[in-house]
């Protein structure tokens, strides 16, 4: 038994637990929320500081490296004089005059001719003992608005197919046409007829030159430059399609204002009825 007024042993002290602790201790402890937030702040702030600091001594200590220098764009490849050409040559010999100029770009050759000369030429590349081009393998146009004198031209695609080579030939064309080369391959026929439906280039002595993919009665030639882009009002629409009501005319244009051409319009509406009715829109070949 402890004796009276004797000091209790010493001993490792342990702290009441903060449930015991008074009421002010325990709040010198544990600081408010707000002041706790505002502490965290604070050091958060504080290492941002260091760490635009560090960044600044860094940049100032060492310069930065210099920049790549911009590479130029490469040029494309160009066409290039083919006056040296043996094919051209050989043309040229045969025919004063007749070619005009002659380019490659890419490995393909293009030769401008005479517009007078073109079936004799066109045949004599046909008959060429080395290099044949017996096959016509396409034959467009092109129209060039700015050159008024001759605004179209028209191209002719060449193979020979035992010689394995291609040319192509070109030719200025104003209103007047061109002469036919049906006559030099019979395949020409449907494209000369191409041409002139959508170009409105003539094909003199063609056998049978009449429109391929527009109505006989249709008015102007859609592949040309200045023809317009959106729906027209011609004859032909007058008299094969149904008059558009004063409302139909403003959602048509309605949908133009807003880029819409390319949704169903009126007019295609129309066009469909008349084929279930049975209506012929335009009339067949014969």
């Amino acid at each position: 038994m402890a004796q009276e007024g004797k000091p209790p042993e010493s001993g490792p002290q342990i702290d009441p637990p903060s449930e015991q602790r008074p009421p002010e201790e325990a709040g010198a402890a544990n600081p408010s929320s707000l002041s706790a937030d505002a502490e965290k702040d604070a050091q958060v702030e504080a290492a941002k500081a260091r760490v635009a600091a560090a960044k600044e001594t860094a940049q100032a200590a060492a310069p930065g490296a210099p920049k790549a220098p911009v590479k130029k764009k490469e040029e494309g490849p160009k066409p290039v004089d083919a006056s040296g050409h043996a094919l051209v040559r050989k043309l040229r010999d045969q025919f004063d005059g007749a070619v005009i100029e002659a380019s490659e770009f890419l490995g393909q050759l293009s030769i401008r001719i005479e517009p007078s000369r073109i079936v004799e030429v066109c045949r004599t590349l046909r008959d060429d003992p080395e290099t044949p081009f017996n096959y016509l393998s396409d034959l467009t146009c092109v129209h060039y608005p700015d050159q008024r004198a001759a605004p179209f031209e028209v191209i002719y695609n060449l193979y020979s197919i035992s010689a394995n080579e291609r040319v192509r030939l070109k030719v200025a064309v104003n209103g007047e046409g061109v002469e036919s080369v049906t006559g030099v391959w019979p395949a020409a026929d449907w494209p000369e007829r191409e041409v002139y439906d959508l170009f409105g280039v003539t094909f003199r002595n063609h056998p049978d030159l009449r429109r391929i993919l527009l109505p006989p009665d249709w008015e102007g030639h859609p592949l040309r430059k200045d023809y317009p882009l959106e729906f027209v009002e011609n004859r032909w629409t007058e008299k094969h399609l149904p008059e558009f009501t004063d409302v139909q005319k403003e959602q048509l244009e309605q949908r133009r204002a807003y880029g819409l051409e390319m949704l169903s319009v009126p007019q295609e509406r129309e066009v469909r009825e008349l084929f279930k009715r049975g209506k012929e829109v335009m009339p067949k070949d014969k």
